[in-house]
């Protein structure tokens, strides 16, 4: 053996050290081994004799045949106790009677996180016990009186007003699940201590132990007709080896313990789902049938917790199938029923049985699973790219889900109809949204369609209170399930509900209603305090009903509604239609996880570039008369309605040539360019060449509207650009011109004078327009003016800032403020002026600074310089 490892027993060490030496020094080292070994011995030989010659000496004379008193007590001791060779058996009894001891012990000072922690640890000890065949009595009375103490004690804290603490809360809670599973194997001997408690423990009859049966069974020899097997001969094996029998008894108890597994590591959820396959095969009774449903259902999707991926096509149809089969046994049989609030039953070993007159309840939520599978479509139609023919595949099992929720809201509605079940409102009320949310951005011949198809896969027998069958026929199905949300839900819903029902309205060019309802939401208000999936709808809404009113020829109410989402530049992110990634933009790869899970299905999207032209083409129709307008009267104040259309013209006049049109922001611009020179005709043709009109219902009957905007728009361009050029226009020229009819060019020159954009009076008579001529100003004059307003901006942005930074002590450092006159003059704040600059006074009929202000157009209220 090697000298560095001395004493080591392995056989692959001892051979290896062996084989670094010859013989020889093997031989050598043995001599040396056996020569150390004799001198220690001598040693200890040497040592022993000195101390028993040290102890005659000390014993000399008449003391040396005397007892010590130590002496007589080892002797003594000895004699008296008997020698005892305690069994396994025995040792572990008192171990077990300690335990029971203990948890005594602790019952009295009310520690029940000691009293989980020996509950367990007497668990484990009468498993050995058990083993020997007896269950030891005192286990029975042990678990008994501890049931029995727990009962009380439950009992007295519900009416004591001191609660306990944390930890014996925990612990008590701990010892409550566990005894109740544990009692069960038990339940025929705690009844007969309870029963007889004296007689009970003085019998002498011994019981046998129930986890011993459990053990005998596999030993006995397996039929293979018994055990579920393919056609083979195999059969499923468990742990241990030993095959696996699948049989109507049995399947509470797998089904308990593969709940129980679920959410935990390294847990095969195929090898569940095909457990719980079998299980179906095997059950007899619908209890059994509908527990199974439940629970496979609910582990197919497990299949995909992670948020990045989504279910396959074959799980989410088998898992849609089972939920059918679901409704069709509750249906059958309507004396079971599946609720949020059941109690779970806790025997695997017996069915339960309602009483006569009343329901089986058993846990499980029916909205959640329609929730969970119409999630699961939308996930892989998000992941799905939308021009493949998967993704046509998927969606057509749209209708499938479809029909499901109808059929889950008939099941929950039929609930809610018996007050004995308390079902909440909110469970209804989140079903008919799921519906509501299939139905509101569909034409109404698709919800016909649909409609129809459904109830015709729902039994006859069934029918809905809140939309019955003949609503199919009706265009109100959106209308009636909004007002039963107005009804019956509150804020979330009932806002979600309200934008659903707008939607539908703008889709079905309903402008008014759909404008009237989002005014009295006032959602425009309270938007920013919902969540994100309703801020998106609410964008949505928006948009559908500012393309609404252009569709009605309303411009300017449809260029109002479409600023705010289109002169952001991101609509892809308002819209949830597509991620997009700035280049200086801090997203974290979490936030950037969360974006990409709310986007809307393709089939859902809004057109954007059919969004951008008609954002682009009413901004071309306001902004051009309005720059004409400006541009001739260099007196009113500039204002600009669209900043983003603004810049685009910018750039395209910046450029140094310009092509044929590619896109469409090239047609709007260069139309835009052609009705500011005032040819109208050409604007037309540029509007017209764009092919995205044709995406929308009756785009010849828009390219129509569009047409006669243009040549209203132009007729004001004109008008706005060459009016201090005339003194006097005949309205039949400009009718010609234009190619409109002289009462329209009335109507347009009344509304311009009327609303104090023209300068001009209309004779009709001689159906022609007088123009009002007024002092022109000078070049010198006009950029006086400009000056003026600059300063006078200037002076409200400074009074405003310093306002902001003395928090309205604007007038502490001014000498002059008491005084009120003098130098700058005293301003109180920016509450107005006292007097103007240099001590003048204010004058009210004087030229207001900031605003906007109609001043009669090109020529009208002039300020008059006299020479």
């Amino acid at each position: 053996m090697s000298r560095f490892f001395h004493g080591d027993s392995s056989s692959e060490s001892s051979s290896d050290e062996e084989e670094l030496y010859s013989g020889e020094e093997e031989a050598a080292a043995a001599e040396a081994q056996g020569a150390d070994e004799k001198s220690s011995e001598e040693e200890e030989d040497s040592e022993e004799e000195s101390e028993s010659e040290d102890e005659d000496k000390a014993k000399s004379g008449a003391n040396k045949f005397l007892k010590s008193d130590d002496e007589e007590s080892e002797e003594s001791s000895d004699e008296e106790r008997p020698t005892l060779v305690k069994s396994a058996k025995d040792k572990r009894f008192e171990e077990l009677e300690a335990t029971i001891r203990s948890i005594e012990n602790a019952e009295k000072i009310n520690d029940w996180a000691h009293i989980a922690s020996e509950f367990d640890k007497l668990n484990r000890q009468v498993v050995k016990l058990a083993q020997a065949g007896t269950m030891p009595k005192v286990y029975i009375k042990a678990i008994s009186d501890l049931e029995d103490f727990m009962n009380e004690t439950i009992a007295k804290q519900k009416v004591s007003t001191k609660k306990m603490n944390a930890t014996n809360s925990r612990g008590l809670n701990a010892v409550k699940q566990r005894i109740k599973r544990n009692n069960k194997d038990y339940t025929k001997d705690i009844e007969r201590y309870r029963e007889d408690k004296n007689a009970f423990m003085e019998s002498d009859d011994d019981e046998p132990a129930a986890p011993v049966e459990k053990k005998k069974k596999p030993a006995q020899p397996l039929d293979l007709d018994e055990a579920v097997g393919d056609d083979e001969g195999f059969s499923t094996v468990g742990r241990g080896g030993k095959a696996l029998q699948y049989t109507s008894e049995s399947i509470l108890k797998h089904l308990r313990s593969i709940i129980e597994s679920r959410g935990k590591k390294n847990t095969d959820r195929a090898e569940q789902i095909r457990v719980m396959e079998k299980l179906g095969e095997v059950a007899s009774t619908p209890y059994q049938n509908i527990r199974v449903l439940l629970a496979l259902v609910s582990t197919r999707f497990d299949l995909t917790s992670g948020s990045a991926s989504y279910m396959t096509q074959e799980q989410w149809k088998l898992a849609e199938q089972e939920f059918g089969q679901l409704l069709e046994l509750l249906r059958a049989n309507p004396e079971m029923v599946v609720l949020e609030n059941a109690e779970e039953w806790e025997d695997d070993e017996k069915q339960p049985v309602p009483a006569p007159g009343e329901m089986l309840r058993i846990p499980g939520s029916i909205v959640s699973f329609v929730e969970r599978l119409d999630d699961e479509l939308t996930r892989s139609l998000q992941h799905i790219d939308p021009h493949t023919v998967e993704y046509i595949d998927r969606l057509v099992e749209e209708g499938a889900l479809y029909t499901d929720i109808v059929r889950a809201m008939l099941y929950v509605e039929h609930l809610k109809n018996n007050p004995k079940l308390e079902v909440s409102q909110d469970i209804l009320n989140r079903v008919v949204m799921r519906r509501l949310e299939h139905v509101y951005f569909k034409p109404a011949q698709v919800v016909a369609i649909l409609e129809e198809n459904t109830w015709k896969a729902i039994p006859a027998a069934l029918d809905s209170a809140i939309t019955p069958r003949d609503t199919v026929k009706s265009p109100d199905l959106v209308r009636t399930l909004c007002t039963y949300l107005y009804q019956h839900s509150e804020n979330f819903i009932r806002a979600r509900a309200m934008l659903c029902h707008i939607y539908y309205l703008a889709l079905h060019d309903q402008y008014y209603r759909a404008r009237d309802m989002m005014l009295m939401s006032h959602l425009q208000e309270t938007i920013n305090n919902f969540d994100i999936h309703t801020q998106i709808l609410f964008n949505r809404t928006l948009v559908q009903v500012g393309l609404c009113a252009f569709r009605a020829g309303l411009v300017y109410d449809a260029q109002v509604s479409l600023q705010e989402i289109c002169g952001s530049g991101r609509q892809k992110e308002l819209l949830a239609q597509g991620v997009m990634i700035q280049r200086y933009s801090q997203v974290s790869p979490e936030q950037e996880r969360l974006e990409r899970q709310r986007q809307l299905p393709f089939h859902m999207h809004i057109n954007l570039e059919l969004l951008e032209c008609v954002y682009l083409t009413c901004s071309m129709l306001l902004e051009i008369p309005l720059l004409a307008q400006t541009g001739s009267s260099p007196d009113i104040k500039k204002r600009v309605i669209s900043k983003t259309y603004r810049r685009m013209l910018e750039y395209h006049e910046r450029q140094m040539f310009t092509g044929p049109p590619e896109n469409t922001r090239d047609h709007v611009m260069q139309a835009s360019k052609a009705l500011a020179a005032g040819e109208w005709k050409r604007a037309t043709e540029f509007i017209h060449s764009i092919k995205v009109w044709e995406l929308m219902a009756k785009s010849t009957k828009i390219k129509e509207m569009l047409s006669s905007q243009i040549q209203e728009e132009g007729l004001r361009t004109y008008l706005f650009t060459y009016a201090p050029f005339y003194d006097t226009l005949s309205v039949a020229s400009l009718a010609e011109m234009f190619e409109l009819s002289e009462r329209k060019v009335a109507a347009v020159i009344s509304k311009m004078i009327s609303h104090e954009e023209l300068a001009a009076a209309l004779d009709q008579v001689n159906s022609a327009i007088i123009f009002r001529k007024g002092v022109e100003l000078s070049r010198l004059q006009s950029l006086a003016l400009t000056l003026s307003d600059k300063a006078s901006n200037l002076i409200e942005s400074n009074e405003r800032a310093l306002e902001q930074r003395t928090q309205g002590t604007a007038n502490a450092f001014d000498r002059n403020a008491q005084q009120g006159g003098g130098g700058r003059g005293g301003r109180g704040g920016r509450g107005g002026r006292s007097e103007g600059r240099g001590g003048q006074g204010h004058n009210p009929g004087g030229r207001r600074p900031g605003g906007f202000q109609f001043t009669g157009g090109a020529l009208g209220n002039r300020p008059s310089v006299r020479t």
